[in-house]
């Protein structure tokens, strides 16, 4: 392990939501002169603060922290526009001298960040809302059906329900001519050079959980409902990534009296502990890198691990 961190290049810090990993990035950053870089799909837009959990304004003024908070939620900010963003904060920040740590819980990110992505090309959003408003129309099985003849691999996946991998599929093969499997099967490129050393922090289900619970309730305190009222006044189309973060639906429905409060709240904590435990699994079967010996660095052992970090790097 010694010679490895000699020889890395950057640094991964991933985990499920509400698991820590904010916390233990700052710190690493403090020790190591770094550049905190965000890999997580809803913290970039601009329009979910709290909702989020976004770094503090204290945190970021302490540490520089990119790709938080840049984008426009009007804006489909996708795996490849985030993968270009990252490298080239992840390349000034090596100029500058400093340690680039990628922060973050969506995968298909980090995924991106070290094997690169498949050639799919960008679709216009013309594309997509005829596609869209296609499926509005004709429904899940309608569409499943038609994209089976064009697509029989997506499609044999696929149930009528999974209606944004439906819409995907159908969008990428009505703009390219190509089938998004086709696609998925070429070699993925423009992933970031170098070795990362990766550290995937899990503290345990139960611990998860708990914190899930807490930190919305504090957001619930504090203006996480102001949040989600000011995004649904924009008027933005409900298929945007950023109108399905987690806990938006469950408030949206809350603000157009549709379900109490009570309700609202237990919904955005059930959906986010789901998320959890989704990120907890792949994280466990598609992240513990063998370079470190699969060894997996949870909370009980962290602070040890993060002391031989510092004397090692």
């Amino acid at each position: 392990m010694e010679r490895f961190l000699k020889q890395c290049d950057y640094i991964i810090i991933a985990g499920p939501t509400a698991g820590g990993k904010s916390a233990y990035a700052l710190a690493l950053a403090k020790a190591l002169d770094g550049v905190i870089i965000n890999a997580d799909s809803m913290q970039v837009y601009s329009d979910l603060s709290v909702l989020t959990a976004r770094p503090s304004h204290g945190d970021e003024a302490e540490i520089p922290h990119r790709l938080y908070g840049e984008i426009d939620g009007a804006v489909r900010f996708s795996a490849g526009m985030w993968l270009e963003a990252a490298k080239r904060h992840i390349e000034a920040t090596r100029k500058a001298g400093k340690w680039p740590i990628l922060v973050g819980g969506t995968g298909f990110y980090l995924r991106a960040a070290e094997q690169g992505l498949s050639a799919i090309p960008d679709i216009p959003d013309t594309v997509r809302a005829e596609v869209v408003a296609e499926h509005t129309q004709k429904g899940g099985a309608a569409m499943l059906a038609c994209l089976a003849e064009v697509d029989p691999d997506i499609a044999s996946r696929l149930a009528p329900g999974d209606s944004q991998r439906l819409i995907r599929a159908t969008e990428v093969y009505r703009h390219t001519g190509i089938a998004l499997s086709k696609f998925q099967k070429q070699p993925p490129t423009g992933g970031i050079s170098g070795n990362a050393l990766k550290i995937t922090h899990l503290p345990p289900r139960e611990v998860i959980y708990g914190r899930i619970d807490t930190r919305f309730d504090q957001m619930m305190a504090t203006t996480a409902l102001a949040e989600v009222e000011k995004l649904l006044a924009r008027n933005l189309p409900a298929d945007l990534p950023v109108m399905k973060a987690l806990g938006v639906s469950a408030l949206r429905d809350y603000l157009q009296g549709k379900q109490s409060l009570e309700q609202a709240t237990y919904l955005a904590k059930r959906d986010s502990r789901h998320y959890a435990k989704r990120q907890m699994t792949w994280f466990r079967n598609n992240f513990i890198t063998n370079l470190l010996n699969e060894e997996l660095y949870s909370e009980r052992n962290f602070d040890k691990f993060f002391s031989k970090i510092l004397k090692m790097i």
